[in-house]
């Protein structure tokens, strides 16, 4: 295992056991948000969820954007982000608030 899959994974065990889920990468920042056509809602209610770059363990990977139900009435969506931090870089997962 190379130095930097083993900061990685340091990273993430490290992150599990303080009760929170993100994933730290020391290799690169995250490639722009890709962007395109957001298109008409399937239908009343629903709220575009932009994508976003995930990794993978071995370099980032596009999750397409989707369009979704909140799962009660009055929530924001707030997106997923990467923010830098100290030698790399900190992803946090999107949520409902």
């Amino acid at each position: 295992m190379n130095c930097t899959r083993a900061i990685l994974c340091g990273g993430l065990l490290l992150a599990s056991t303080l009760g929170f889920a993100q994933t730290v990468v020391r290799i690169a920042p995250p490639p722009p948000v890709r962007v395109g056509v957001v298109g008409v809602a399937p239908g009343p209610g629903y709220v575009w969820v932009g994508g976003y770059q995930r990794w993978n363990g071995t370099g980032y990977v596009w999750v397409a954007g989707k369009w979704v139900r909140p799962p009660r009435a009055g929530v924001i969506w707030v997106s997923p982000r990467w923010v830098k931090s100290g030698g790399g870089w900190v992803f946090y997962k999107g949520y409902w608030r």
